[in-house]
């Protein structure tokens, strides 16, 4: 593992490890994780990745994909949500943002970023995130952690100020 933490969010190895090792995977399955169980939510990803014939999720890729045609991946049997079609949009718009935003790179959402408030600003400005996606809920696994961490996070570049500041705050929401 990159990050030498292992997920166990989806209850399947496959999908557990790609979260572990991937960012956008991270992202994605927290925005699936609503109206569904937490375990369908976050075997998403890898559900994606495959019908896509890759190994990863690539924001670049999703984004330019023909949303008619993603809606229809996500809507296969098994389909990846209750909601397939919506969360295929929703999902779309993420990676759009991440391309226009972080040249489609997930974690430079939060790598190099000085304080967990502009993490959090960050995390919350995310389509699907924040006031869109209801009460807020601190995102423990984009930064690299399995269940409710201890901190400092293990997602590279997260400095230990923001860290710090993060728990202090995820800790008051406890």
């Amino acid at each position: 593992m990159r990050h030498g933490h292992h997920s166990r969010l989806a209850q399947q190895p496959e999908a557990d490890e790609l979260l572990s090792r991937s960012p956008l995977a991270a992202l994605t399955g927290m925005l699936l994780d609503q109206q569904v169980p937490m375990e369908w939510a976050f075997t998403g990803p890898y559900t994606i990745a495959q019908r896509m014939g890759a190994d990863d999720l690539d924001a670049h890729a999703i984004a330019a994909r023909d949303p008619e045609q993603f809606a229809a991946l996500l809507s296969q049997k098994p389909a990846v949500h209750r909601y397939p079609g919506s969360m295929a949009k929703r999902v779309q718009q993420l990676c759009q943002y991440l391309v226009d935003h972080y040249d489609g790179d997930a974690s430079a959402v939060w790598r190099d970023v000085p304080t967990g408030a502009e993490v959090l600003k960050r995390l919350n400005a995310l389509p699907g995130y924040g006031k869109q996606k209801g009460p807020a809920r601190p995102p423990w696994p984009a930064l690299g952690a399995t269940d409710r961490p201890s901190f400092p996070a293990s997602r590279p570049g997260l400095g230990p100020m923001a860290a710090a500041e993060l728990r202090r705050s995820f800790d008051s929401e406890a």
